[in-house]
């Protein structure tokens, strides 16, 4: 596990390098906070029934969309990974005395952690001196955001755990772009990124809730602003905790089956 541990702590601290862009996505995620924010106001006001989540909730759960987006985005990607296996570089990669999944899991780890770790810190002050109705609310109790912290940590692992299926995907196709947009497309609306959850129509939420993409985004962030009780914030941790073992098993067996059948390309 050190030789992996190695591997997470120097990806961090080659993505920490990257202050210019990180500013650049800050913000981005500001603008396009208050557009959404804009729009969900706007859609709030003209609706007469009572909504199933309220609008102080609707709008902390937009702004922890964009603080923590490098957990949460599908579309977040590591084109050297790609590059190895379409180009047969994957060779190299194959001579480490280290399994494969783990190693790469824990540079797309170190990935995201390095990005968020850039962005969240600003973004969070700006967002807390915001004067009403932008401001970004905080947790009902601090149990609520214990809970919040370990559902986050645990979508962030259901996230990775999902996007090394895409990274394993292009073994056969040789082309990420089907996979990714596949991949994030429907799974970021069905995580609740594009319509919250409780907004979406019965039927849909029933397909939501069947799915993983969910657990990655909808839960951590209701569970934050209480929308979603302790109790139940439990035992979806505990789901949490099944899908990462279930997709992680998954994602091991096909990288198996894809290595026994590999070609590698080249001169």
């Amino acid at each position: 596990m050190r030789a992996y541990a190695s591997v997470w702590r120097l990806r961090f601290i080659n993505g920490m390098q990257y202050r210019t862009a990180a500013f650049a996505g800050m913000a981005t995620q500001l603008f396009f906070g208050f557009v959404f924010i804009m729009i969900f106001s706007a859609f709030y006001e003209g609706q007469g029934a009572d909504a199933p989540i309220s609008l102080q909730d609707l709008i902390t759960y937009v702004w922890l969309q964009q603080v923590f987006l490098s957990f949460i985005m599908l579309w977040f990607r590591d084109n050297e990974l790609f590059a190895m296996i379409a180009g047969g570089n994957i060779a190299y990669e194959l001579c480490r005395p280290m399994q494969l999944y783990p190693f790469w899991f824990a540079k797309l780890l170190a990935q995201r952690v390095s990005s968020a770790v850039l962005r969240c810190f600003p973004i969070l002050l700006v967002i807390f001196l915001m004067p009403g109705p932008y401001r970004m609310s905080a947790p009902p109790s601090f149990s609520a955001f214990l809970l919040f912290a370990v559902a986050l940590i645990l979508g962030l692992f259901m996230v990775v755990a999902i996007s090394m299926l895409i990274y394993i995907s292009v073994f056969w196709t040789l082309n990420p772009i089907g996979s990714i947009l596949m991949v994030s497309v429907a799974g970021e609306f069905l995580a609740g990124m594009v319509i919250p959850v409780p907004l979406m129509p019965s039927w849909l939420q029933n397909i939501a809730y069947v799915l993983p993409f969910r657990w990655t985004t909808d839960f951590p962030f209701r569970v934050y602003s209480g929308n979603i009780g302790q109790g139940e914030a439990l035992w979806g941790v505990g789901i949490q905790l099944a899908w990462i073992v279930a997709l992680a098993a998954l994602g091991l067996w096909l990288m198996r089956k894809a290595l026994r059948n590999v070609i590698v390309q080249g001169g």
